[in-house]
């Protein structure tokens, strides 16, 4: 599991170790961590040209005393002050000290043009609002000069609690984070301007707490991962009920089901249109042409997918809601589901919109979902009593206590948005719901193997791809056998 901790856990934290620890032995770990890196970035130190953007305070100093560390490789280093007045007076004497230059803002462009590598010390993780246009301007020549960025601790413009971005922003190659990882390093859209991420231990752990993100990894999905015993059957590994497709939208139950058939249950009821579409492809699939109620006992539902907007698929809708089983509700399901019949439910919910549902049901506009994504699935999660699984460019689930911790989906491809790929994921996500696994877990797991699936299927992809390649993903988690 990686971990993400907001600001102020990292700033308690550190006040805790430097209170143990001799003056500036914090700020010499983080240096040396950057200068590591810097160094693998550049291949070779000697006669290479690097440029210090170094705001006030904190980070600005761990940039110059990095830049004084690769000066003593050979490095030609040049610092820019961005603020020479508030410049980190220790970082400043050592820089130069190494033989490093300082040069003014107006300086600055003619630098950087000539960098093969240049650090983002402007802002540090107090940092709030885009980048000042001096800055956006030096930003801009280390792009046309195709110098390598990197990034102190987060991208500097972007939120580091939140992921949002409020105007400019660094656009790094990789960001060097110390002690934890921030909110924002995970989250779009600031993720996608961290570029690779190195994480450099400080000895911060023992002082963090609690973490406000998790983002799985492949030993967490196995861990959480059903698995069938000498003991089992259809029944005990779990039937999951999928209300889906009509017909008009049969390509949806398909997929649902095709979903839920390869998420590890035991057995797939199938209630809605389109049964015909269904069974021809998964015979296996228990069709019922009535009711939810009639189709038999289920250990938990799927409803939405392709269920259009009749009057039946409401009653549907609030039918399955009213079950004592966990419930996910999708697609349309969303758009046909009762507030308050979510809130009165006694087994757990799984919502899992898009940003343009999840604007729909918090009566935001879709841009603000996707500028704010972490505080949507919160307030979402919040408002219906659910586990909420957010889809999107970063999928993350929050789960229906406010204090818990979300969870950022690491896996994926921009090739999964394609229609039908979340029926897929509802039907898998429902499927490991069925067979047992809390909310948040069903939910986390599913994205992972659906993500990991689409990277298996590679390149333009359908829906279906994804689906048939669940098995390998989920094969892929576990470590070879020896």
């Amino acid at each position: 599991m990686r971990y993400a901790h907001t600001v102020q856990a990292v700033r308690d934290a550190e006040g805790a170790l430097m209170a143990r620890l001799p003056e500036g032995a914090l700020m010499q770990r983080a240096a040396a961590g950057l200068a590591a890196v810097g160094a693998d970035v550049l291949g070779r130190v000697y006669g290479s040209r690097v440029v210090v953007l170094a705001g006030s305070g904190s980070n600005g100093g761990d940039a110059l005393y990095a830049g004084a560390r690769l000066a003593r490789r050979g490095a030609g280093v040049t610092a820019v002050l961005l603020s020479p007045e508030r410049a980190h007076t220790g970082g400043l004497a050592a820089l130069r000290a190494a033989g490093g230059r300082v040069a003014g803002v107006e300086d600055g462009p003619a630098a950087v043009a000539r960098a093969h590598l240049v650090y983002d010390g402007i802002v540090g993780i107090g940092g709030k609002g885009g980048l000042r246009p001096e800055a956006a301007g030096l930003m801009r020549a280390a792009y046309d000069a195709r110098a390598a960025v990197v990034a102190v601790d987060l991208p500097s413009g972007v939120d580091a609690d939140t992921g949002e971005v409020g105007g400019d922003a660094v656009r790094a190659d990789v960001t060097v984070t110390f002690g934890t990882y921030k909110p924002g390093l995970l989250i779009d859209p600031a993720a996608g301007l961290a570029g690779a991420l190195r994480l450099i231990d400080i000895g911060l752990d023992a002082d963090l707490g609690a973490p406000a993100i998790e983002a799985l990894q492949h030993a967490d999905v196995a861990a959480m991962l059903p698995q069938p015993s000498g003991e089992s059957d259809k029944y005990r590994r779990g039937v999951v009920g999928v209300v889906a497709g009509s017909d008009r939208y049969p390509g949806a139950a398909v997929l649902a089901v095709s979903g839920a058939l390869r998420g590890g249950a035991g057995a797939v009821r199938y209630v809605g249109g389109g049964a015909g579409a269904v069974l021809a492809r998964h015979p296996e699939t228990l069709v019922s042409t009535g009711s939810p109620h009639a189709a038999g006992r289920v250990q938990a539902w799927v409803v939405g997918p392709g269920l259009g907007d009749s009057a039946a698929a409401r009653a549907a809708v609030a039918e399955v809601l009213a079950a004592d089983v966990p419930v996910l509700v999708d697609a349309d399901g969303l758009r046909l589901m009762d507030r308050d019949a979510v809130l009165a439910r006694s087994a757990p919910t799984v919502l899992t919109p898009h940003a343009g549902e999840a604007a729909a049901l918090l009566g935001r506009p879709r841009e603000a979902v996707e500028a704010g994504r972490l505080d949507a699935a919160r307030a979402l999660a919040a408002a219906f009593g659910a586990t909420v699984l957010l889809k999107g460019s970063t999928t993350l689930v929050a789960p229906p206590a406010a204090d818990g911790p979300v969870r950022v989906n690491p896996t994926g491809t921009a090739w999964l948005a394609t229609a039908g790929s979340g029926d897929v994921l509802s039907g898998l996500t429902g499927s490991l719901l069925a067979a047992g696994l809390a909310a948040p877990d069903a939910a986390s797991a599913g994205a992972y193997l659906h993500g990991l699936a689409a990277r298996l299927a590679s390149g333009p992809l359908a829906a279906m791809d994804v689906a048939e390649a669940i098995p390998a993903a989920w094969r892929g988690v576990f470590p070879p056998a020896r």
